[in-house]
């Protein structure tokens, strides 16, 4: 049983959301601002959170930056505010997902498992050993979920750790936008382009050394973004 945290401080909303993941066979925890949502993942094993943006005491944004420092977990963001420019913030701080208010209680749900299959494939849970995959000093251990760079290990979200697998799996081969979106998201890519460009952002400023003049994460103008052939 996975559980998930919701925090909102619209208690309505918590409870709506509460019902919709029971009847999926989760467990649901609940909490009213970042403050509370930090202190129920230092006691709680959390497999996702779902969290307001706009919350007292401590909002959404800072709460995600804290949690980000120690936890990988999935974090769907939600959020009346539905310009990109809020959502690249979100996804700055290392969201892995966002929901523009008002949703469909449906959608959320689809968006969780979502998440959650990725996020199981990352962690022991997986069924799968698939072997270890290199790109030069760049390394990644599927079996283990470890990613390193010249022996030194690298800390991925689960997002970061799937699209850059897609890519060293497929070394050479180039993804449009598109494609990476779709493959690991596993919806249509409408609006993808910024979604996409900021983890992809994020993966270099973890894995190469200077990361505007890329030895491994490559992009091709025009078409998308390949890992180069070591």
């Amino acid at each position: 049983m996975y559980n998930i945290l919701v925090c909102d401080d619209e208690k309505e909303i918590v409870d709506a959301i509460e019902i919709y993941l029971m009847q999926e066979g989760y467990q649901v925890w609940k909490a009213y601002d970042g403050q509370e949502a930090i202190a129920v993942l230092k006691k709680t094993e959390i497999h996702l959170l779902i969290m307001d943006i706009m919350m007292p005491k401590l909002d959404g944004i800072r709460a995600a930056m804290k949690i980000r420092e120690t936890n990988p977990l999935p974090i769907i963001f939600l959020s009346a505010k539905s310009q990109d420019a809020d959502k690249i913030l979100g996804l700055n701080i290392g969201a892995d997902d966002y929901v523009t208010k008002p949703f469909n209680p449906l959608e959320l749900v689809a968006r969780v498992k979502s998440q959650l299959r990725r996020y199981t494939k990352l962690g022991s849970m997986s069924e799968e050993n698939t072997g270890v995959y290199r790109a030069g000093g760049l390394c990644i251990n599927d079996e283990t979920k470890e990613v390193t760079v010249d022996g030194e290990a690298v800390k991925l979200t689960p997002i970061e750790y799937n699209i850059l697998l897609l890519l060293v799996r497929n070394q050479g081969r180039v993804f449009s936008i598109e494609q990476i979106y779709e493959s690991i998201w596993e919806e249509e890519a409408i609006g993808a382009d910024n979604t996409v460009a900021v983890h992809i952002r994020h993966i270099r400023e973890k894995i190469e050394i200077n990361p505007k003049e890329p030895k491994y994460l490559k992009v091709v103008w025009g078409v998308g973004y390949k890992i180069e052939k070591q």
